[in-house]
């Protein structure tokens, strides 16, 4: 029996059934190992001796370890096939280091799709596991450990928020920025005016171009008048311009790509998309098959495979729509230095599990983005649209109006992704050249600049990419990350920095703006790039980071302060000092900002009861309507401390009392003496025996199976 180790469990079923019974499928579910809190700093890392890491077992993963090593040792031969990527590659050297396995000879299997024929060819082709790749993953785990201990204990310390991090910092840094352009906006007043002739018994909209030959804006009323008093009741076409123009259809998709997609179709959010595209990737129940539906869903690559343009893609497409439908695979190339390239771009496993087909047996979101996915990814190797684009000038009094239309000859890609292009040309009447046509109506209109717009989770994933923070894998969870951590909102798919994601951000940007910087957390994902081409050493990029990091660190921890602390306008009667709004573990609070030299902090002032009417049974004094910490109401009396009265919730339904008899008891309790001991069930279903005299006696003894010890 040969032994299988990938990543997830959902794996585990599907690849078993492909390969046999000679296989055995086991799943590391993820990281196995992380960085020891061991050595300076409590880093895990050995700084002094070429930062050499200090793994250590993860304490909930000791028991899948032991299963591991126990199937391990009685296989004929063990072959890791973790994830195809950097996180992968270093679950695949861990768990190489751990089963004590040879890292030069144990196979490793790469498949970017989990179907029958890609996992019959990664075992005829093994590779090795690729230490550059693992040396990159530890650069990165490290400088984020680095980076989130001492950050998060400094804040923690200083501002009483939960966390920082690398390309979280950042990331928050470009949400902060949008919102402080956004504040900062000053509109300004600007006019537009269109016309609307009358061609051959239509209406054609016409927008003004150039005033006098001349480029030109608006600014306001008195000069938009001065230009409509110049207006006439026709006038004539002085060009008209017909031309062929091909449009090439969209490259398949990327994850972020395909995350901006998803939100701008479906208003999934970024977090949803990669969830339901997991799922596609690990396979689910197909018509009698479970397979993976679609190639891995962690990549910024748009390359299309020479396999699945000439063996799926181009016969479906010739069979389907004709042979002048099929495009080239040219047009799925690298686009830029950043790109790994890996992987190929997001794309359907097989043509012939078409979306109508999948949609039967799978979620209705599931069906969304898979449609989406495979009209994308076909679509993209199809033929150019062809459309004939009218542009047709008026010009009258030096004023020069605009109008084109765009006429589809050919539709091309659309034939499959209509549903999802966005086309908004329109279709002219026939117009004449050099013909005056009359001018039915001319709508001056006055308009603001607007202020940028507020980040959506998509736009954030965009921008994340386009500066080069972060990675595929890394784009949801750090949206997640921050929106947990308090310092974002999202509704509605609309991304709003907190306050406290404000005040974090303002602060890690004055005390440490080269780390918060786009530019300075770019080049550290280069750097790792380079540590996975091996053109950089572990060693030299933790260098590189480390010593100037702890330098700032020393320098500013004791001159960083709680910056931002909102005054209320009052004075403090102890030492004269503003009072401020404070954070503290329970939230807001009134204090001193001269604390710790004066801690004054007033006194919280008392609701008053209100009072319901009712007298104590108890004392004959009024009850009263009162609040809990909990913040739930109750009614009680108003002579409290000295009555302890409350009245009991009418409402609420009481539990049913159980009475026992000489036929339930057991045997005496051996604590209290007094009581029995009775067959009882907990609140979670469990089975135990626990004393009648229950709740003045806690005693009880857990019914367990056979075999296995219980006690008190």
């Amino acid at each position: 029996m040969k032994l299988i180790i990938v990543e997830s469990p959902k794996k585990c079923d599907t690849i078993g059934r492909y390969l046999g019974k000679y296989y055995k499928v086991m799943a590391s579910q993820g990281h196995i190992r992380d960085l020891s809190k061991k050595g300076k700093g409590g880093f895990g890392i050995d700084i002094d001796h070429g930062f050499e890491p200090d793994f250590i077992v993860d304490k909930k993963k000791a028991w899948l370890v032991d299963e591991l090593k126990k199937n391990a040792k009685d296989a004929s031969e063990v072959i890791l096939a973790t994830d195809p990527d950097r996180e992968g590659e270093a679950i695949s050297w861990h768990l190489a280091e751990i089963l004590g396995l040879d890292v030069q000879t144990t196979k490793r299997l790469q498949f970017h799709e989990i179907t029958k024929p890609a996992i019959e060819e990664a075992i005829k082709n093994p590779g090795h596991i690729d230490l550059n790749l693992v040396n990159s993953q530890e650069t990165r785990r490290m400088l984020d450990r680095i980076l989130g201990f001492k950050l998060s204990n400094l804040m923690q310390r200083k501002m009483n928020y939960k966390s920082a991090g690398r390309v979280q910092s950042a990331a928050l840094k470009l949400i902060t920025d949008n919102d402080e352009e956004i504040a900062a906006f000053v509109p300004e007043e600007y006019w537009t005016i269109d016309i609307t002739l009358n061609i051959n018994g239509k209406s054609v909209k016409a927008s003004l171009e150039k005033v006098d030959g001349k480029d030109f804006r608006l600014h306001n009323k008195e000069e938009t008048d001065a230009i409509l008093a110049r207006i006439p009741a026709e006038i004539p076409v002085v060009s008209l311009e017909k031309s062929i123009k091909h449009v090439p259809s969209k490259l398949p998709f990327t994850t972020s790509t395909m995350q901006q997609e998803a939100f701008a179709k479906f208003h999934f959010s970024t977090k949803r998309t990669q969830d339901i595209a997991q799922r596609l990737y690990e396979g689910l129940d197909v018509n009698g098959e479970h397979v993976g539906l679609i190639t891995y869903m962690r990549t910024d690559s748009v390359r299309i495979s020479d396999e699945f343009f000439y063996g799926h893609a181009k016969p479906y497409i010739t069979k389907k729509y004709g042979e002048e439908y099929v495009g080239h695979i040219k047009s799925a190339k690298k686009q830029s230095d950043r790109v790994q390239d890996a992987h190929e771009g997001i794309r359907p496993t097989g043509t012939h599990r078409t979306p109508e087909v999948v949609a039967n047996y799978v979620t209705a979101d599931e069906a969304k983005l898979y449609r989406l996915i495979y009209d994308r990814a076909l679509a993209s190797l199809m033929s150019d649209k062809i459309q004939e684009v009218t542009s047709v000038i008026f010009e009258a009094n030096g004023l020069t109006f605009k109008t084109t239309g765009a006429r589809t000859v050919f539709d091309g890609y659309e034939a499959i992704y209509k549903e999802f292009d966005e086309d908004d040309t329109k279709l002219l009447p026939e117009i004449h050249d050099k013909t005056s046509y009359s001018i039915k109506k001319v709508d001056p209109q006055q308009k603001y600049t607007k202020a940028p717009a507020r980040f959506t989770e998509a736009k954030v994933v965009k921008t994340m990419e386009e500066v080069g923070i972060g990675r595929p894998s890394t784009y949801a969870t750090t949206i997640t990350k921050l929106r947990e951590s308090g310092y974002i909102d999202i509704k509605g798919g609309i991304v709003t920095p907190t306050e406290d994601g404000k005040r974090v951000s303002y602060v890690l940007n004055k005390y440490f703006p080269e780390l918060v910087s786009v530019s300075y957390t770019a080049n550290m994902e280069n750097q790792l790039d380079q540590i996975s081409d091996g053109e950089m050493t572990r060693d030299h990029a933790m260098s590189e980071f480390y010593y100037p990091f702890i330098e700032k660190f020393n320098s500013v921890q004791d001159a960083m302060w709680k910056d931002h602390e909102k005054e209320t306008g009052e004075i403090c009667p102890k030492c004269g000092s503003p009072m401020v709004i404070k954070k503290g573990r329970f939230g807001e609070f009134v204090a001193c900002s001269n604390y710790p030299e004066c801690s004054y902090k007033p006194a919280k002032e008392k609701t008053k009861a209100v009072e319901t009417g009712e007298i104590c049974p108890q004392c004959g004094k009024p009850l009263v309507e009162r609040v809990n910490k909990k913040g739930d109401k109750f009614v009680a009396c108003s002579g409290y401390p000295a009555c302890k009265y409350i009245k009991a919730n009418e409402d609420k339904p009481k539990a049913p009392v159980i009475v026992f008899t000489e036929a339930d008891y057991i045997k005496p309790c051996p604590q209290c003496r007094t009581g029995h001991l009775v067959n009882k069930v907990g609140k979670t279903g469990t089975k135990y025996i626990g004393c009648t005299n229950f709740p003045k006696c806690h005693y009880h003894e857990w019914i367990v199976k056979k075999g296995k010890k219980g006690g008190k």
